[in-house]
């Protein structure tokens, strides 16, 4: 039997080590340092790219230069980094890991609300770093039960996100796209806002849960922030661009909200001098929703078996089409 190659970024800037055994159960796993190095060497062996993150890019240079090339299979759901069209033009598949992240990313959504309303981050330093036997009013929090969350797109995970606040008593409005169904907007005792608006105006807590698209790009601005309570919290566990950061910066620094907390940003890392890891009242993650050990031990195998369906000429069961 031929042998079967991928490439892939395989340590700290890909794939994580300890992953690539249930990788190297299917495949040969070919670096890009060493691709890099001898590419005429590999060109003709490779026949599937792991995408993780932005370690690789896919790019008509790469695609042209790897003539067995059948499958990029994307290491997540969000594929707004790979030029599908481009990609399915050279024959080749484009697969993503879906309904994979859904709980770990809801899981970081609430995480984050907690962490942000109660003040976590800024307890964790007062025990390190205090002068004091005393904690000072600043260090109030907020109760999270109760209070009405906002979710701003309702499709899998922004639906899980509702199951956990559910269970916090929360007041639980929601905007999206296409309106859930009476008997799933009861189970979760969602209320539906046709405006986007509306949400603001309503909710101390707002939660971003959207796909990054044109459409979605830079959906929170600064029209966006000032429609929110100036006592409410930004919070997003969906991609960086769609919020103006300038804008929340600005929001940030004139009290037009109270905080944010935020899994993603543009870009990421943020650089270290970035305004908004000044403000004792945001929290700023590097994109750990899915960074579990169970989350990333089931993406990769998915990643395993959408490759050798395609290589295997069968329908993948997770191709991404335009």
């Amino acid at each position: 039997m031929e042998e079967r190659c991928i490439l892939a970024v395989i340590g700290e800037e890909g794939i994580y080590q300890c992953f690539a055994p249930c990788i190297e159960k299917h495949f040969t796993i070919i670096s890009y340092k060493t691709f890099a190095q001898k590419r005429e060497h590999f060109a003709d062996k490779i026949q599937a790219i792991f995408v993780w993150g932005g370690s690789l890019k896919v790019d008509r240079s790469l695609l042209q230069s790897l003539p067995k090339l059948k499958v990029v299979v994307n290491g997540g759901v969000g594929v707004d980094h790979l030029d599908i069209p481009l990609i399915n033009s050279f024959g080749v598949k484009v697969c993503n890991t879906p309904h994979v992240v859904d709980n770990a990313t809801a899981d970081i959504g609430m995480g984050l609300m907690l962490a942000s309303a109660r003040k976590l981050v800024q307890g964790h330093n007062f025990s390190k770093y205090h002068e004091s036997e005393r904690l000072s009013e600043c260090s109030l929090g907020n109760d999270v039960s109760g209070a009405t969350l906002g979710i701003i797109g309702m499709g899998r995970i922004g639906y899980k996100v509702a199951k956990r606040a559910q269970g916090f008593d929360m007041k639980i409005l929601y905007h999206n796209r296409n309106r859930r169904t009476e008997e799933e907007e009861k189970a979760v005792g969602a209320v539906y806002c046709e405006k986007m608006e509306e949400l603001l105006k309503k909710s101390d807590f707002v939660m971003v849960v959207v796909n990054l698209s044109p459409q979605t790009q830079k959906l929170i601005g600064a029209k966006e922030l000032a429609m929110m309570k100036p006592s409410s919290t930004l919070i997003n566990i969906s991609r960086g661009l769609v919020v103006d950061q300038d804008a929340l910066v600005d929001a940030l620094q004139r009290k037009i909200i109270k905080a944010a907390a935020l899994d993603v940003t543009y870009p990421e890392p943020l650089p270290r001098d970035h305004p908004l890891l000044s403000f004792p009242n945001v929290i700023v993650l590097p994109h750990m929703g899915t960074h579990t050990v169970e989350t990333t031990q089931v993406m990769v195998e998915r990643m395993v078996t959408n490759a050798v369906a395609a290589l295997n000429g069968e329908q993948p069961p997770n191709e991404v089409k335009i």
